[in-house]
């Protein structure tokens, strides 16, 4: 198992208030998930987008959200109750899926990891495909239901329909700590 912290950039955070649902108990739901990774060997990858990213990296993406993040201080950090330590995974994103360009495909299988927890923003989007991605790579994903969130509670939940009829297995916070 590995443990995923997707898109928990300032940036990607900003449409939600910090101390209200969804936001509060998804990033408690995945410090708890990281406290327990990192104190269980797992290994915890994190995605984070750099800013004022060139238009041929932003690709399509362009032409659907605009140039994206800038390289404020604002924007790029990791939520600060969710940095990464030492030893931690911090993967370039380019695209909606952790896998796309990145090599976190690679340290999972140097590190005998077939199974990839998800957690993070955005549910329906970055989550979903990288979820989808990890199942046509063999890799086993879960969905951590109540460590993702998403716009609004419709595209939360169209997000576990999805991937549960799709390629992983949704389960909360308490019932992956009680697997791992």
């Amino acid at each position: 198992m590995a443990l995923l912290v997707h898109d928990m950039q300032r940036y990607f955070c900003r449409p939600f208030d910090r101390e209200a649902s969804p936001l509060a108990p998804v990033v408690a739901n995945i410090g708890r998930l990281v406290a327990h990774a990192r104190a269980n060997g797992i290994p915890v990858f994190y995605t984070a987008q750099e800013g004022d990213q060139d238009w041929r990296d932003r690709g399509l993406q362009a032409d659907l959200w605009g140039p994206g993040m800038t390289g404020a201080p604002e924007h790029q950090p990791i939520l600060p109750e969710l940095r990464p330590a030492l030893g931690d995974f911090v993967l370039t994103k380019h695209r909606y899926s952790a896998f796309q360009r990145s090599n976190l495909e690679t340290l999972m299988r140097a590190g005998g990891r077939d199974q990839l927890a998800v957690t993070g923003i955005y549910a329906h989007i970055g989550c979903t495909l990288t979820a989808a991605d990890a199942f046509m790579r063999d890799i086993e994903p879960f969905f951590a239901a109540d460590a993702t969130a998403d716009f609004c509670a419709e595209k939360h939940r169209m997000a576990l329909s999805y991937v549960a009829g799709t390629c992983a297995v949704p389960m909360t916070t308490d019932q992956l700590l009680a697997a791992l």
